[in-house]
């Protein structure tokens, strides 16, 4: 086991991945520098190679699938993962990585928002998605996290054994953050400056189309983790439009005693039993939510336990060796 893995998911970032890596080696020189290459066509893996990196390869595009294939490969007390753009500084890592290792932090978050991002950031809609995807977060799951969307994280053994990646590509971000708010796991902000990319880098992430993937996730993910607050509210909807037209029906009725709107009163019925059936379907996956909690925790305690053995090997060897 090493002590921290800084991993660099990389894909045609030949311009500055040579310098990230530099930078990094300088500030954490006990650290192994992974860079992941995603199929670049440039030459990134080659540079990075050169600049002291351990270079491995991830064949199926898409920066989850990199992040799960670095996850499962690598054993470490403390990961640092960066993107390989040079967005980032290489300073804040001594104190993200500190986090980790000697406060029991599961996962620190390099939170660009509070710093510089506002000013450095050409891309106007990145900004304001970041923004709205951090607000409706932070509601929907009643948490703190200052930046979703961060390239720049520092994680625990833990986090990283128990988290299972689902996404793909870059709404990862959002899954590790709700990730670790469900399971009530230790997350700190760490304000870092940023700083936009140069300008003979270009950014691979597309505003709109991986913006709608990284909503659809946030739905996906609140419907897995809090589905009676989901479909509670798909319930209270329907429910209110049953009664909403209900209610001129029931009114005529009293009136006259006839009820010549049969179809509005079969629809106001239907549509009251569909919001039963739907609260009663969150409350019923409710349950299995509270299960897998429990089981999660039982699994944390054997990830420890693992980690624990894999700690007592190393220092084992070392004490051999000297």
């Amino acid at each position: 086991m090493e002590k921290i893995a800084v991993l660099i998911p990389c894909y045609n970032e030949a311009n500055t991945i040579k310098k990230v890596v530099a930078d990094f080696l300088e500030v954490l020189p006990e650290a192994t520098i992974y860079v992941y290459d995603n199929n670049s066509t440039d030459g990134s893996g080659e540079i990075a190679k050169k600049a002291g990196a351990v270079v491995r390869h991830e064949y199926v595009q898409g920066k989850g699938n990199v992040i799960r294939r670095m996850f499962r490969e690598i054993d470490a007390e403390c990961y640092v993962i960066v993107d390989g753009d040079d967005t980032y500084p290489a300073e804040a890592s001594s104190i993200m990585v500190e986090k980790v290792l000697n406060y029991q932090v599961d996962m620190v978050v390099g939170d660009r928002l509070s710093s510089t991002y506002y000013k450095e950031n050409k891309r106007r809609f990145h900004s304001f998605g970041n923004s709205i995807v951090r607000k409706t977060i932070n509601f929907l799951f009643d948490s703190d996290i200052r930046d979703i969307m961060t390239g720049y994280r520092a994680f625990s053994y833990q986090f990283v054994k128990t988290f299972p990646v689902l996404s793909k590509g870059f709404e990862i971000e959002t899954e590790m953050s709700i990730h670790a708010i469900d399971k009530n796991m230790s997350v700190e902000n760490c304000v870092v400056e940023y700083r936009d990319r140069p300008d003979n880098s270009e950014s691979k992430l597309n505003t709109y189309s991986d913006g709608f993937k990284v909503v659809g996730t946030i739905v996906r993910l609140f419907k897995n983790y809090k589905p009676l607050a989901f479909f509670g509210f798909i319930a209270l909807i329907l429910a209110i439009i049953s009664i909403v037209f209900f209610i001129p029906v029931m009114v005529e009725f009293l009136k006259t005693g006839f009820v010549p709107r049969f179809p509005t009163l079969i629809m106001c019925v239907f549509m009251m039993i569909a919001a039963i059936q739907s609260f009663f379907a969150g409350l019923i996956l409710q349950t299995n939510v509270q299960k897998n909690r429990h089981d999660f925790e039982m699994e944390l305690i054997r990830c420890n336990e693992r980690y624990n053995d894999l700690k007592n090997k190393k220092n084992d060897y070392y004490a051999e060796v000297k």
